[in-house]
């Protein structure tokens, strides 16, 4: 069976071959976890962390409410998505309300956390 490792490793020559022709292109990698990722030319830190801001938003949504950090984890994920988004912009009075709406949030779901029994004793 062909390992993760040597897939990486196939991936890293094509895309030395296609660097070679003149494509820019950027590989993270973090062969602990079996990911990897490939930025072309036009990526920048703003798109790159829109990009694994996705993929952090896919988990809050699929945990839902199974998992008592989800709530952290979504209201956090919605002040990053908008100010990602909106980067290079101002934000509308409704966007910087709805920040405000989602820290409160945050501050109440941290203090259920508090109140929890269990809280602290996570290992």
């Amino acid at each position: 069976m062909t390992s993760f490792e040597d897939f990486f490793k196939a991936l890293q020559e094509l895309v030395d071959s296609y660097t070679r022709q003149g494509v820019m292109l950027k590989i993270d990698a973090d062969l602990d976890s079996d990911t990897v990722k490939i930025f072309g030319h036009n990526a920048t830190s703003v798109s790159k962390a829109e990009n694994g801001l996705e993929d952090v938003t896919e988990l809050a949504y699929t945990t839902a409410e199974h998992h008592p950090y989800w709530g952290l984890l979504y209201n956090a994920c919605q002040i990053s998505k908008t100010a990602l988004e909106k980067w290079h912009d101002s934000l509308t009075k409704e966007e910087i309300d709805e920040i405000a709406w989602s820290i409160e949030e945050l501050k109440n779901l941290a203090e259920k956390l508090r109140s929890r029994p269990d809280s602290g004793n996570h290992h």
